[in-house]
């Protein structure tokens, strides 16, 4: 009686500590996350199933209150109702899927729910996902790795928890004392910047003439890549601007833009060299709330980002095949699985995350994406402004 009272204290503390722990920014970390579905089974009621989810999803997304204040210039109140918000569907679907029943029950259950939080609708908010850790236990294994660890994943829910719980962990730390970073390809060089909220407000020509001798300061044939938002608003008068200004360099730039009309606007990655410029890539899934308001276009003429769901998962650079990340794509599982269909041949991820100031969330994406990079042998590109 006593040990039924305390379980919901003890499993809601352990799902807690796991979501801490696994999205701490480390990469090496993100194997603790597979103890998230032995938690979850050991729960006794869908109550307690909500509970577990609710701790470990919260922990694990604990920047986002901070983050939300620090871009509104706000106190940190409506930071933490997107915080709650956000992990509804988390708390929703890990609640009606658990079953009380064992056998073959928990673990088919417990895969259909992750692959729910993996695509949309409910994968739009689907940050903090298991299956992310794939990339450390099973480097360079590819769809083999990732099908590996979902069968780690269903065995955690089973009484066989144990002996799937002490394989996991010889995997972790095999691959912690041999662990690589991924490569950058040849020729090409990620830039980080330090502009903090000015980078893409600032529209003047004095500041893109300091984003292109940043980018001329690099051997002739290099691709440059830029974080998210560098340009601001891409325009003609500004793309002819850079074009005339890299002439003669042999440098190509790949940075972020806005592309603004009357319905609202796109958040892009263009290709600019003297010999032309080109909008490169649109973010599929812009950040829920801040910039991507599907409601607006219910209630008024819209404005906000468009979502291009599973447009342009891979884009031809130079003859390579690349697969792009902006920003919140880094946190979700369907925008990189739906890129890796294509067989890229590099992955870029590119962020302006001045905002996240005093939470680990760049730190998040940035061990997101080299998980994903390592488990399919990829060269990885990152560029962030902070």
């Amino acid at each position: 009686m006593c040990r039924d009272r305390f379980r919901p204290i003890a499993l809601g503390t352990a799902a807690a500590i796991v979501g801490w722990l696994g999205w701490s920014g480390n990469v090496l970390l993100l194997p603790v996350t597979v103890l998230f579905p032995a938690l979850w089974s050991l729960a006794r009621s869908r109550l307690q199933a909500g509970l577990v989810a609710a701790c470990y999803f919260l922990t694990a997304s604990r920047g986002l209150p901070q983050g939300v204040a620090n871009f509104y210039a706000s106190d940190i109140c409506p930071g933490l109702l997107l915080w709650l918000t956000a992990s509804t569907g988390f708390v929703i679907v890990h609640s009606v899927l658990w079953t009380k029943h064992a056998g073959w029950r928990r673990p088919f259950f417990y895969l259909i729910a992750c692959a729910v939080m993996a695509i949309p609708p409910f994968g739009i908010t689907g940050w903090a996902h298991p299956i992310t850790a794939a990339g450390v236990l099973f480097p360079a294994w590819g769809w083999a790795g990732l099908l590996a660890l979902a069968v780690g994943l269903s065995l955690m829910t089973t009484r066989l928890r144990s002996a799937a719980g002490i394989a996991m962990s010889c995997l972790w730390l095999w691959s912690a004392t041999e662990w690589a970073a991924p490569d950058s390809p040849t020729r090409w060089t990620a830039v980080d910047l330090r502009m903090g909220a000015s980078l893409g407000r600032d529209a003047g020509l004095d500041r893109q003439q300091v984003l292109i001798e940043i980018a001329r300061d690099h051997p002739p044939g290099t691709t440059i890549v830029l974080p998210e938002s560098t340009i601001g608003f891409w325009t003609p008068t500004v793309a002819r601007f850079w074009r005339t200004r890299l002439a003669g360099t042999g440098i190509s730039v790949i940075a972020g833009a806005a592309v603004i009309d009357e319905d609202g606007y796109d958040n892009v990655l263009v290709e600019i060299s003297a010999m032309g410029s080109r909008v490169l890539y649109r973010e599929r899934m812009p950040v829920p709330g801040s910039m991507w308001r599907p409601w607006e276009n219910l209630i008024s003429e819209g404005g906000g980002a468009r979502a291009h769901f599973f447009e342009n998962p891979v884009v031809e650079v130079g003859g390579s095949r690349v697969a792009p990340l902006i920003c919140y794509e880094q946190l979700l599982v369907w925008p990189i699985l739906q890129s890796l269909l294509y067989s890229p041949d590099v992955v870029i991820a590119v962020g302006n995350g001045w905002w996240t100031a005093g939470t680990s969330i760049v730190d998040i994406q940035l061990a997101s994406s080299e998980a994903w990079a390592r488990l399919f042998d990829l060269p990885l590109l990152t560029s962030f402004n902070t």
